[in-house]
């Protein structure tokens, strides 16, 4: 799908979408045809969406700061 179309089905801007490209971060795109048209895979936005769920803390209870015990730091020695 077009640009366009994969900001639309994943919801953000097509400017995010360029920016993303731009700084290497967002879902894999690749070039086609001699006009060099950006094109991304639906199964390939589909698998980086649930990428970006799965290590977010708020979706994943493994990654939940508040359910991880809290850390003790190490006793002052007196100077």
């Amino acid at each position: 799908m077009n640009v366009q179309n994969a900001a639309r089905y994943m919801g953000i801007s097509v400017n995010t979408l360029y920016v993303w490209r731009h700084r290497r971060q967002g879902p894999p795109s690749f070039r086609l045809g001699p006009g060099g048209r950006v094109m991304y895979r639906r199964d390939l936005l589909d698998a980086w969406l649930t990428e970006q769920q799965s290590v977010d803390s708020r979706s994943n209870p493994a990654l939940n700061p508040v359910r991880k015990a809290s850390q003790r730091r190490p006793a002052r020695r007196a100077a």
